[in-house]
């Protein structure tokens, strides 16, 4: 193998963990939205992490108290309450808006990296990249006209789902360069956990039992995506792994058409096009 070959492997092999990754997760987006008028939001999140902790429990019975130090208490919690709030609205945008759109406004996580790498870390945005930026504001900005009534709350409460995605990302890759991945997922599912019980205590309502098995799945099929997710850190930057993310705006749509029969309008795939475009752009640049 030579000296070029190395960091291309590493570059593919990341990049196709960040396919299956997206894949993985539009199949559970699609089981969220399909139980979601039995099951309400709050039960979602928790038996989702409920789930991903005890599919964490091999793990941490084989490395015990010790596996579970670290110097980084704070940058845990601010990835986990990220990716908590991030997820929680997604749920509740998917039972108003198509699986498509709240899928796209989730995945513009890669537009808002380098913004939350600005405003967290005080690194600045590099000249080449305020152009795909620009443009990717300009896709979100014609999704979330959604429609003849103008902008929808529920347009923008997908959105800060997105938000939610980019602070979980940059905080990923933080502790991915001194932790672990089990380390780095067991403290995301134990202070996620902790975080959504009470809230769904007090919005608790009985679940069906047709919605057993797809709340199961929901949960190992996150614990599996965001194993994956973590693990693909160590291969490639946030801002190339990043767009892989669109590739699930594709699955969303083929799983909405078989299963909702839902295409989206032209203004809704305009938006994508743009919000696409802007991420690859990214891509392209990020590697210079």
């Amino acid at each position: 193998m030579t000296a070029t070959s190395a960091p291309n492997n590493k570059l593919m092999l990341g990049i196709s963990l960040g396919i299956i990754t997206v894949l993985i997760a539009s199949t559970v987006g699609a089981a969220g939205k399909f139980i979601g008028a039995e099951v309400n939001a709050s039960a979602i999140v928790f038996f989702q992490y409920f789930f991903c902790m005890l599919c964490c429990l091999p793990w941490l019975l084989k490395h015990r108290l010790k596996g579970l130090k670290t110097e980084h208490p704070w940058l845990h919690i601010t990835r986990s309450l990220g990716g908590l709030v991030g997820f929680y609205v997604y749920w509740q945008a998917l039972q108003h808006i198509p699986l498509v759109d709240s899928t796209l406004l989730r995945n513009s996580a890669p537009l808002m990296v380098p913004i939350i790498i600005f405003f967290w870390l005080g690194l600045g945005i590099p000249k080449v990249r305020w152009l795909p930026l620009v443009i990717g504001f300009i896709g979100i900005s014609v999704i979330l006209r959604a429609g003849e009534h103008g902008i929808s709350t529920w347009h923008i409460i997908g959105l800060l789902s997105g938000a939610g995605l980019a602070v979980s990302m940059v905080s990923t890759s933080l502790l991915s360069k001194t932790e672990p991945g089990g380390r780095i997922l067991f403290y995301y599912f134990f202070v996620s956990l902790l975080a959504v019980t009470p809230y769904f205590i007090y919005d608790y309502q009985s679940i069906p039992a047709s919605a057993w098995p797809w709340l199961f799945y929901i949960g190992v099929a996150m614990y599996l995506s965001l194993r994956l997710y973590t693990a693909a850190f160590a291969y490639v930057k946030p801002s190339i792994l990043a767009p892989t993310s669109y590739f699930s705006v594709v699955f969303a749509g083929i799983l909405e058409w078989l299963i909702w029969d839902h295409i989206p309008d032209g203004w809704t795939l305009f938006g994508i096009a743009l919000v696409v475009l802007g991420g690859l752009l990214i891509l392209r640049f990020g590697k210079e």
